[in-house]
């Protein structure tokens, strides 16, 4: 448990925010989160902790690691999560999650980016920062923050052909 429960649990999953170049493969995997680092360049002044449960791809995210984060967030009993997860499968974790977060009365949100962390033009510390004052915000429920919008996240959609986030609402 977070110290004064005001704090923000952030979990990762892994997907674009953390993949790194490989050159021998010209590729690209899911290497260590880099939200801790995201976070002190930033100065964040609210307590949080990391959790890194996974370091996948979300194409190759399963239900059984869905419940795996479902799990992990209520056995947290975190009020306030932020889960880091890849963006072509982030709404499929969303619904997965959906009625343990309804039924701990958390707010949770789900962030990612279309470009890794570490590329100088990345969209990752905008929308870390972005689910971070979304955490602290928000009422309780669950939330996707993406494109510098903050969604329903069981009310959402990822366009690929737009490369964002649009409401289905």
């Amino acid at each position: 448990m977070l110290p004064d429960m005001k704090g923000i649990l952030v979990i990762t999953t892994g997907g674009t925010i953390d993949k790194v170049y490989f050159d021998a493969k010209s590729d690209f995997e899911v290497g260590q989160s880099v939200v801790e680092e995201l976070l002190r360049e930033a100065h964040v002044g609210i307590d949080y902790r990391i959790m890194e449960l996974m370091r996948k791809d979300s194409l190759e995210l399963t239900d059984a690691d869905r419940e795996t984060v479902r799990s992990a967030i209520d056995s947290s009993h975190a009020q306030r999560v932020v889960i880091t997860h890849g963006t072509d499968t982030m709404t499929d974790t969303a619904e997965a999650i959906a009625a343990t977060v309804a039924a701990s009365g958390a707010t949770v949100v789900l962030t990612g980016s279309l470009a890794p962390a570490r590329f100088a033009h990345s969209d990752a510390t905008f929308n870390v920062g972005m689910a971070f004052a979304t955490a602290q915000t928000a009422s309780p429920g669950i939330y996707i923050v993406m494109n510098g919008q903050v969604f329903d996240g069981l009310a959402v959609r990822k366009d690929r052909s737009q490369n964002r986030f649009l409401s289905t609402e």
